[in-house]
């Protein structure tokens, strides 16, 4: 529980693992545009020549995401005092004052159907029902004071959600070459959270930063398309980027200490149609 600097080096590391491995997936995606161009120079044999003709298409998708929290700190939140009374996980603490608050990332995975209604020849519409898994942590580093001595403590607050998720996007697609196509979408998702306000209500006895369930996201991703013998494959890695304020204030540190908690969430997923 105590506070060490070199937490803060680990958060900097897994930052830049992030950002270099995004990175690294849209150089993926630009030399997969330029070696489809390539192929597309060679003529091959079509696979599912008329699959593109058919009004809907049915499916599942399978994809790993990254949850995290866009935290948005009260103003001057370094100077605010807080008192005993707001400090519900210390003992015989006087007051604090909160220096730095963040969000890590964890792994999740996510699991859903695809529903896709085709509108124009480069334009469909899909409707994507997902169960998502996932979890997040608050990271608070607090000086606190007892007796007049000061002591930097770590706390950590973790948030395990379960999301079923409404998705509905519109998919623009390239020209097929060959067997692959490439696609941008973009769109807007509804969620609801059903395991976060239930693990708060069971652990009366631990303090968890409670969320409202319901959300609403934008979302914007890039993907393509493989033509396979019998279906249709795709790998897609999409964006989404919540638009409501998250945080039920109570009267403690964590969430008096938050002006604005917003989702954001990274997803890389593969779909299977039929």
């Amino acid at each position: 529980m105590i506070y060490y600097p070199v937490q803060n080096t680990v958060t900097t590391l897994m930052k830049q693992f992030f950002r270099k491995t995004f990175r690294l997936i849209i150089l993926l995606v630009l030399l997969g545009v330029g070696g489809s161009a390539v192929m597309a120079q060679q003529a091959k044999p079509l696979n599912l020549p008329t699959f593109d003709h058919s009004r809907y298409h049915f499916g599942f998708i399978l994809g790993v995401n990254q949850m995290l929290f866009s935290v948005k700190p009260i103003e001057n939140l370094q100077f605010v005092k807080w008192t005993s009374t707001e400090l519900p996980d210390f003992y015989a603490v006087d007051s604090a004052f909160v220096y730095d608050l963040s969000s890590t990332p964890t792994p999740g995975f996510s699991i859903g159907i695809v529903g896709n209604l085709h509108i124009t020849p480069f334009l469909d519409l899909r409707f994507i029902p997902t169960l998502s898994f996932g979890e997040r942590i608050l990271n608070y580093n607090i000086l606190t004071y007892r007796n007049d001595e000061p002591l930097f403590v770590e706390m950590k607050k973790s948030i395990t959600s379960t999301h079923v998720e409404f998705p509905l996007e519109l998919k623009y697609k390239s020209h097929r070459l060959n067997n692959v196509s490439a696609y941008v979408l973009g769109g807007v998702k509804y969620s609801i959270d059903l395991a976060s306000q239930k693990k708060a209500q069971q652990n009366s006895s631990d303090i968890t930063v409670k969320l409202n369930r319901h959300d609403v996201s934008l979302e914007l991703g890039v993907g393509f398309d493989f033509y396979t013998t019998y279906f249709k494959f795709g790998t897609e890695l999409k964006m989404g980027y919540g638009i409501n304020n998250l945080i039920i204030r109570e009267n403690n540190l964590y969430t008096n200490s938050i002006d604005q908690l917003r989702s954001k969430v990274f997803l890389l997923s593969f779909t299977f149609e039929g």
